[in-house]
Protein backbone atom coordinates (compact mmCIF):
# COMPACT_ATOMS: atom_id res chain seq x y z
CA UNK A 1 0.00 0.00 0.00
CA UNK A 2 1.37 3.33 -1.15
CA UNK A 3 2.75 5.65 2.32
CA UNK A 4 -0.04 8.09 1.33
CA UNK A 5 -3.07 5.55 2.05
CA UNK A 6 -1.55 3.85 5.40
CA UNK A 7 -4.06 3.54 8.07
CA UNK A 8 -2.83 5.85 10.87
CA UNK A 9 -0.97 4.12 13.80
CA UNK A 10 -3.44 2.81 16.48
CA UNK A 11 -1.90 2.68 20.18
CA UNK A 12 -3.32 -0.51 21.84
CA UNK A 13 -2.25 0.70 25.63
CA UNK A 14 -4.63 1.46 28.41
CA UNK A 15 -5.48 5.12 27.68
CA UNK A 16 -3.46 7.98 26.87
CA UNK A 17 -0.52 5.54 28.11
CA UNK A 18 -1.27 5.73 32.02
CA UNK A 19 -0.71 2.25 33.97
CA UNK A 20 -3.38 0.96 37.17
CA UNK A 21 -3.05 -0.79 40.16
CA UNK A 22 -5.49 -1.46 42.64
CA UNK A 23 -3.72 -0.32 46.74
CA UNK A 24 -5.18 -1.88 49.61
CA UNK A 25 -3.17 0.78 51.88
CA UNK A 26 -0.92 -0.20 54.84
CA UNK A 27 -2.46 -0.25 58.34
CA UNK A 28 0.58 -0.43 60.00
CA UNK A 29 0.81 3.01 63.12
CA UNK A 30 3.73 5.06 62.74
CA UNK A 31 5.34 6.96 65.09
CA UNK A 32 3.00 10.01 65.16
CA UNK A 33 -0.09 7.64 65.55
CA UNK A 34 -0.94 7.82 61.66
CA UNK A 35 -1.40 4.91 59.94
CA UNK A 36 -0.66 4.47 56.48
CA UNK A 37 1.80 4.44 54.04
CA UNK A 38 5.30 6.00 52.64
CA UNK A 39 5.85 9.42 51.85
CA UNK A 40 7.08 10.14 48.60
CA UNK A 41 7.34 11.93 45.23
CA UNK A 42 7.47 11.78 41.64
CA UNK A 43 9.65 13.36 39.38
CA UNK A 44 7.57 13.29 36.14
CA UNK A 45 5.19 11.28 36.69
CA UNK A 46 1.17 12.97 37.63
CA UNK A 47 -0.35 10.32 39.47
CA UNK A 48 -4.44 9.82 40.69
CA UNK A 49 -6.32 7.94 42.84
CA UNK A 50 -9.95 6.80 42.52
CA UNK A 51 -11.15 5.71 45.85
CA UNK A 52 -13.30 2.17 45.70
CA UNK A 53 -13.94 2.01 49.45
CA UNK A 54 -12.87 2.82 53.03
CA UNK A 55 -11.82 6.29 54.16
CA UNK A 56 -8.30 7.96 55.02
CA UNK A 57 -6.48 10.82 53.40
CA UNK A 58 -3.36 11.90 51.28
CA UNK A 59 -1.22 13.99 53.08
CA UNK A 60 0.76 16.47 50.54
CA UNK A 61 3.90 18.87 50.77
CA UNK A 62 4.97 21.59 48.24
CA UNK A 63 7.30 24.74 48.76
CA UNK A 64 3.72 26.31 49.41
CA UNK A 65 2.65 24.00 52.28
CA UNK A 66 1.58 20.99 53.79
CA UNK A 67 -2.64 20.09 52.90
CA UNK A 68 -4.67 17.27 53.81
CA UNK A 69 -7.12 16.17 51.55
CA UNK A 70 -9.78 13.60 52.39
CA UNK A 71 -10.70 10.35 50.53
CA UNK A 72 -13.97 8.70 50.39
CA UNK A 73 -15.85 6.35 47.72
CA UNK A 74 -16.22 8.12 44.77
CA UNK A 75 -13.16 10.78 45.34
CA UNK A 76 -10.77 11.41 42.60
CA UNK A 77 -7.91 13.13 43.23
CA UNK A 78 -4.41 13.86 41.84
CA UNK A 79 -1.21 15.40 42.20
CA UNK A 80 1.58 16.35 39.51
CA UNK A 81 5.58 16.14 39.79
CA UNK A 82 7.30 17.16 43.06
CA UNK A 83 4.08 16.91 45.02
CA UNK A 84 5.52 14.74 48.68
CA UNK A 85 2.30 12.64 49.02
CA UNK A 86 1.29 10.10 52.03
CA UNK A 87 -1.71 7.84 52.26
CA UNK A 88 -3.22 7.85 55.64
CA UNK A 89 -5.44 4.88 56.21
CA UNK A 90 -8.45 5.53 58.71
CA UNK A 91 -10.06 2.47 57.99
CA UNK A 92 -10.23 0.24 55.08
CA UNK A 93 -9.07 2.51 52.30
CA UNK A 94 -8.88 0.93 49.32
CA UNK A 95 -8.11 2.66 45.96
CA UNK A 96 -7.11 2.52 42.21
CA UNK A 97 -3.96 4.22 41.15
CA UNK A 98 -3.42 6.16 38.01
CA UNK A 99 0.10 6.63 36.85
CA UNK A 100 1.14 8.86 34.35
CA UNK A 101 3.72 7.22 31.68
CA UNK A 102 3.00 3.62 32.02
CA UNK A 103 2.83 3.01 35.76
CA UNK A 104 6.68 4.72 35.38
CA UNK A 105 5.89 5.60 39.15
CA UNK A 106 6.07 1.81 40.40
CA UNK A 107 8.74 1.41 37.81
CA UNK A 108 11.27 3.61 39.37
CA UNK A 109 10.26 6.94 39.54
CA UNK A 110 9.15 7.25 43.09
CA UNK A 111 11.80 8.79 45.78
CA UNK A 112 10.95 8.26 49.39
CA UNK A 113 11.55 11.11 52.10
CA UNK A 114 14.14 9.16 53.78
CA UNK A 115 16.55 11.30 56.40
CA UNK A 116 18.93 13.27 54.65
CA UNK A 117 22.06 11.37 55.05
CA UNK A 118 20.41 8.00 53.46
CA UNK A 119 19.70 10.28 50.12
CA UNK A 120 23.28 10.67 49.30
CA UNK A 121 24.01 8.06 46.62
CA UNK A 122 22.05 5.23 44.85
CA UNK A 123 24.04 2.53 46.49
CA UNK A 124 22.90 4.26 50.23
CA UNK A 125 19.42 4.70 48.77
CA UNK A 126 19.18 1.50 47.53
CA UNK A 127 20.59 -0.20 50.84
CA UNK A 128 17.81 1.60 53.03
CA UNK A 129 14.84 0.93 50.47
CA UNK A 130 15.43 -2.24 49.24
CA UNK A 131 12.70 -5.23 49.80
CA UNK A 132 13.77 -9.13 50.30
CA UNK A 133 11.82 -11.39 47.79
CA UNK A 134 8.43 -12.56 49.04
CA UNK A 135 9.22 -16.06 50.17
CA UNK A 136 11.85 -14.52 52.74
CA UNK A 137 11.17 -15.47 56.70
CA UNK A 138 12.13 -15.92 59.83
CA UNK A 139 14.82 -12.77 59.54
CA UNK A 140 15.90 -9.05 58.45
CA UNK A 141 16.62 -8.31 54.86
CA UNK A 142 20.03 -7.69 56.20
CA UNK A 143 19.95 -11.52 57.43
CA UNK A 144 19.91 -10.33 61.11
CA UNK A 145 17.30 -11.86 63.26
CA UNK A 146 13.84 -10.12 63.38
CA UNK A 147 13.83 -8.52 66.89
CA UNK A 148 10.46 -8.48 66.85
CA UNK A 149 10.36 -12.59 66.59
CA UNK A 150 8.11 -14.67 64.96
CA UNK A 151 5.17 -13.31 66.68
CA UNK A 152 6.09 -10.35 67.86
CA UNK A 153 4.31 -6.82 68.92
CA UNK A 154 3.43 -6.61 65.08
CA UNK A 155 0.71 -9.39 65.49
CA UNK A 156 1.28 -13.05 64.16
CA UNK A 157 4.51 -13.16 62.21
CA UNK A 158 4.94 -9.74 60.90
CA UNK A 159 2.83 -6.33 60.47
CA UNK A 160 -0.52 -6.12 59.78
CA UNK A 161 -0.70 -10.44 60.32
CA UNK A 162 1.33 -11.25 57.10
CA UNK A 163 2.62 -14.69 58.14
CA UNK A 164 5.24 -17.48 56.53
CA UNK A 165 6.81 -15.71 52.99
CA UNK A 166 5.56 -11.88 53.30
CA UNK A 167 6.48 -11.71 57.14
CA UNK A 168 10.36 -10.04 56.28
CA UNK A 169 9.10 -8.20 53.48
CA UNK A 170 6.46 -6.48 55.51
CA UNK A 171 8.96 -5.72 58.45
CA UNK A 172 11.28 -4.26 55.58
CA UNK A 173 8.61 -2.23 53.96
CA UNK A 174 7.14 -0.90 57.75
CA UNK A 175 10.83 -0.24 58.27
CA UNK A 176 11.99 1.84 55.30
CA UNK A 177 8.25 3.39 55.93
CA UNK A 178 8.88 4.67 58.87
CA UNK A 179 12.03 6.30 57.67
CA UNK A 180 10.26 8.07 55.28
CA UNK A 181 7.90 9.45 57.73
CA UNK A 182 10.56 10.54 59.79
CA UNK A 183 11.95 12.41 56.97
CA UNK A 184 8.38 13.83 55.76
CA UNK A 185 7.97 15.38 59.06
CA UNK A 186 11.09 17.23 59.29
CA UNK A 187 10.68 18.50 56.02
CA UNK A 188 6.67 19.52 57.21
CA UNK A 189 7.82 21.35 60.22
CA UNK A 190 10.91 22.83 58.19
CA UNK A 191 8.43 24.41 55.53
CA UNK A 192 5.70 25.19 58.06
CA UNK A 193 8.37 27.41 59.78
CA UNK A 194 8.90 29.22 56.60
CA UNK A 195 12.28 27.36 55.74
CA UNK A 196 12.27 26.39 52.15
CA UNK A 197 15.65 25.11 52.07
CA UNK A 198 15.40 21.27 53.60
CA UNK A 199 12.54 20.79 50.72
CA UNK A 200 14.83 22.35 48.33
CA UNK A 201 17.51 20.12 49.34
CA UNK A 202 15.19 17.05 49.09
CA UNK A 203 14.40 18.05 45.76
CA UNK A 204 18.18 18.30 44.56
CA UNK A 205 18.79 15.13 46.14
CA UNK A 206 16.13 12.92 44.54
CA UNK A 207 16.97 14.54 40.95
CA UNK A 208 20.63 13.21 41.54
CA UNK A 209 18.98 9.68 42.33
CA UNK A 210 17.41 9.33 39.28
CA UNK A 211 19.32 11.03 37.10
CA UNK A 212 20.79 7.29 35.58
CA UNK A 213 17.66 6.07 35.09
CA UNK A 214 16.27 8.85 32.56
CA UNK A 215 17.33 7.13 29.39
CA UNK A 216 15.26 3.77 29.89
CA UNK A 217 12.22 6.48 30.99
CA UNK A 218 12.34 8.07 27.96
CA UNK A 219 11.92 5.01 26.37
CA UNK A 220 8.79 4.16 28.28
CA UNK A 221 7.69 7.65 27.74
CA UNK A 222 8.45 7.05 24.00
CA UNK A 223 6.74 3.81 23.38
CA UNK A 224 3.55 4.41 25.89
CA UNK A 225 2.34 8.31 26.08
CA UNK A 226 4.10 9.93 23.18
CA UNK A 227 3.26 7.43 20.97
CA UNK A 228 -0.26 7.45 22.49
CA UNK A 229 -0.89 11.39 21.26
CA UNK A 230 1.15 10.18 18.19
CA UNK A 231 -1.96 8.15 16.92
CA UNK A 232 -4.61 10.57 18.01
CA UNK A 233 -2.92 12.82 15.82
CA UNK A 234 -2.09 10.62 12.91
CA UNK A 235 -6.01 9.75 13.50
CA UNK A 236 -7.18 13.32 13.13
CA UNK A 237 -5.06 13.97 10.24
CA UNK A 238 -6.61 11.66 8.42
CA UNK A 239 -9.87 11.87 9.50
CA UNK A 240 -9.58 15.58 7.81
CA UNK A 241 -8.94 13.89 4.37
CA UNK A 242 -12.07 11.19 4.98
CA UNK A 243 -10.12 8.48 5.43
CA UNK A 244 -11.32 6.45 8.24
CA UNK A 245 -9.54 3.58 7.20
CA UNK A 246 -7.82 3.06 10.97
CA UNK A 247 -11.08 1.68 12.38
CA UNK A 248 -10.31 -1.37 10.90
CA UNK A 249 -7.84 -1.98 13.22
CA UNK A 250 -10.35 -2.17 15.80
CA UNK A 251 -9.81 -4.17 18.66
CA UNK A 252 -10.38 -5.49 22.25
CA UNK A 253 -8.14 -6.35 25.10
CA UNK A 254 -8.84 -7.49 28.66
CA UNK A 255 -6.28 -8.55 31.95
CA UNK A 256 -6.44 -9.85 34.66
CA UNK A 257 -3.18 -8.73 37.79
CA UNK A 258 -0.38 -10.46 36.72
CA UNK A 259 0.53 -10.21 40.95
CA UNK A 260 -1.79 -9.62 43.79
CA UNK A 261 -0.61 -8.46 47.00
CA UNK A 262 3.05 -6.97 45.87
CA UNK A 263 4.11 -4.41 48.38
CA UNK A 264 4.33 -1.36 47.02
CA UNK A 265 5.53 2.13 49.07
CA UNK A 266 2.20 2.66 50.25
CA UNK A 267 0.35 -0.70 50.56
CA UNK A 268 -0.65 -3.72 48.99
CA UNK A 269 -0.93 -3.99 45.41
CA UNK A 270 -2.89 -6.12 42.56
CA UNK A 271 -0.75 -4.67 39.40
CA UNK A 272 -1.28 -5.51 35.64
CA UNK A 273 0.80 -5.81 33.10
CA UNK A 274 -0.40 -3.28 30.56
CA UNK A 275 1.20 0.02 31.56
CA UNK A 276 2.90 -0.76 34.96
CA UNK A 277 5.72 -1.96 36.45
Amino acid sequence: MPPAHRAPAVYEGLPGGIGVSLLRVYDWPAADGLRGGTPHLHLTCTEGYAVVDGRGAVQTLTPAGFRQTPLTPGALVWFTPGTIHRLVNEGGLTLHVLMQNSGLPEAGDAVLTLPPHLLTDPETYRAATALPPRGAHGSDEDGRDDPDGPDGPDGPDGPDGEDGADAAVARAARRRRDLAVEGFTALRAATEAGDPEPLAAFHRAAAALVAPLTSAWRERWRTGAAAAAAATGAQLDALTKGDASHLAAAGVRAEQPVERGRFGMCGRLDVYGTGSA
